[in-house]
């Protein structure tokens, strides 16, 4: 094996955020406990003050796995943009996405990984936690997979909800849920997985996306473009963190669904609007 093989890891793993330290320190923490470790996470930051920098910089000394910081300027909400500068900075040819306030299960990236193939993305599944709740998981927690733990969070208060399967189900079972499930197996920015050469063919996120919907849209190109997808919602899975939507308008939601309606109906492969202007 040559150098640079060895070098290149064999998934990347992207990671959104903005000005959520508090969040973003137990998510690297829950990669940090891994099961599969050939992995990078790349940060696509939009926006976020120095406390986000500096906290990377404390964490890259003590998580096994390289960090990338991408960053851009505070524009208001330009997730897309950023999400799009981040895949140009991966460097492995399989890419994971997620966001900074949802820690990954000790199997998420090994989940991602076996289940991969060409021709395919994955659209994983997370379970919503309540902000007392997301306050209160420790990296101690997070170590010891007790907040993936339904027994645990339903001492903590959690309601009992048919939602639950997806912290309980395993083997058979989560395959059978993966398959029955209502939802269609949409690209979900929060759980999802695919082939970098893919997310470039299509040209990346459509940057004219507000808040609500781009990473579906991206999906949806992802269709047009012949690609299938598969629904691992049972079997990849992280808990989401409690957080506001502060960027989630009438206006933001009007116009995206007017630019999906469009993806759909013109069967669009390609965005002039993505990483390539």
């Amino acid at each position: 094996m040559d150098q640079n093989e060895q070098e290149a890891p064999k998934i990347s793993v992207i990671v959104s955020t903005y000005n959520a330290e508090e969040w973003l320190k137990k998510v690297l923490w829950g990669f940090n406990c891994q099961i599969f470790r050939d992995f990078e996470v790349v940060v696509a930051d939009d926006g976020s003050g120095p406390k986000t920098k500096e906290l990377l910089e404390e964490m890259s000394k003590k998580v096994f796995y390289p960090i990338v910081h991408v960053w851009q300027e505070d524009d208001g909400f330009q997730k897309s943009r950023i999400l799009n500068k981040a895949v140009e900075a991966c460097s492995a040819d399989y890419i994971i996405m997620t966001d900074g306030d949802c820690i990954p299960r000790e199997d998420f990236v090994e989940v991602h990984y076996i289940n991969k193939e060409h021709g395919y993305f994955i659209s994983g599944g997370y379970y919503m936690l309540p902000m007392n709740i997301s306050k209160m998981i420790t990296l101690e927690d997070i170590e010891n997979q007790n907040c993936f733990n339904i027994h645990w969070l339903k001492e903590m208060g959690i309601p009992k909800t048919f939602k639950n399967n997806k912290l309980t189900a395993s083997g058979v079972i989560s395959k059978l849920l993966n398959t029955f499930t209502p939802t269609n197996a949409s690209w979900n920015g929060h759980n999802s997985s695919g082939w970098k050469k893919d997310i470039l063919n299509v040209n990346g996120f459509d940057e004219r996306m507000q808040y609500g919907g781009q990473d579906r849209e991206l999906g949806e190109r992802l269709f047009n473009f012949g690609i299938k997808s598969k629904q691992l919602r049972y079997s990849a899975v992280c808990v989401h963190l409690d957080h506001k939507r502060g960027y989630k308008t009438p206006e933001s939601i009007a116009k995206n669904q007017s630019i999906r309606k469009e993806t759909r109906s013109s069967k669009l492969v390609w965005t002039h609007y993505g990483i390539t202007k």
